[in-house]
């Protein structure tokens, strides 16, 4: 299959080959899509270096997200070798306190939810306003999020609002970019071991607890989150918009457990 055949996507946000947004890229390449990348860190440009290859690019950008400055060189350089594009992957998350193991007031600074929702959610605010005038009509966006923007999960401290924010930003978005027939939609993944979610405290028992409950009983793979993505930023999914899709196994609509 080829249905991302001649699209044109930058994702934002990769730093290792455990990250969703590498998944993402692997499954958006097999589908016949060019990509673009980012890095944020010099430690990490040769890794990323390194797996574009792997995918037949070698167009690889700085950006620090939470500088509008860097966020506009982004665009003015990547306009160098695609005047315009079809698609952006939003894979940017970062907060100063995953590792605490709850969501406990005393340990919660405006400096730390100031950091958490300008990276984690402002940044696709600040990356979209700056690309559309880059993007080409029938363009698609997507960010990521996870299950904890709407339930208590222990351990996602401070990301838990930061999603949230993130999730109601792209129904505001969906309306605004609608009228320049740009879609925007959100993938909620199910717990998957990345660079990011081991830092989280406890979470290999979070991905056991998921997969013992979820209607599937097992994880979700970087294949699957990949394919997801693939589809919803080609032309078979023109009518979605706005949305909170879930890869997670059907994770999500549990209310309560069984006691087994």
């Amino acid at each position: 299959m080829s249905f991302l055949k001649g699209k044109k996507i930058l994702i934002i946000g990769m730093t290792n080959k455990f990250s969703l947004s590498w998944g993402i890229a692997k499954q958006m390449y097999q589908y016949g899509a060019e990509l673009s990348f980012t890095y944020h860190q010099e430690k990490n440009k040769k890794k990323i270096q390194k797996l574009a290859k792997t995918v037949n690019s070698n167009r690889i950008f700085f950006c620090d997200v939470q500088l509008d400055t860097s966020i506009i060189n982004l665009f003015k350089n990547l306009s160098k070798v695609w005047s315009f594009f079809d698609g952006i992957v939003h894979s940017v998350v970062f907060s100063t306190n995953i590792k605490k193991k709850e969501f406990n007031i005393e340990n919660i600074s405006r400096k730390d939810f100031q950091i958490t929702h300008d990276i984690s959610s402002f940044s696709l605010l600040a990356i979209i306003k700056a690309a559309k005038k880059f993007l080409n009509l029938k363009s698609s966006i997507l960010t990521l999020s996870f299950i904890g923007s709407l339930k208590y999960v222990p351990g996602y401290v401070l990301l838990n609002s930061a999603k949230s924010s993130l999730e109601s930003n792209v129904k505001y978005l969906a309306y605004s970019l609608g009228k320049k027939n740009i879609r925007i939609n959100v993938l909620s993944s199910g717990p998957i071991l990345t660079s990011s979610s081991r830092k989280i405290h406890n979470f290999y028992q979070i991905m056991k607890y998921s997969s013992k409950f979820s209607p599937l009983r097992r994880k979700v793979t970087l294949e699957e989150i990949g394919n997801t993505a693939s589809f919803l930023c080609s032309d078979l999914s023109s009518g979605i918009t706005g949305q909170t899709i879930y890869v997670d196994s059907g994770f999500n609509i549990f209310g309560m457990f069984e006691t087994i």
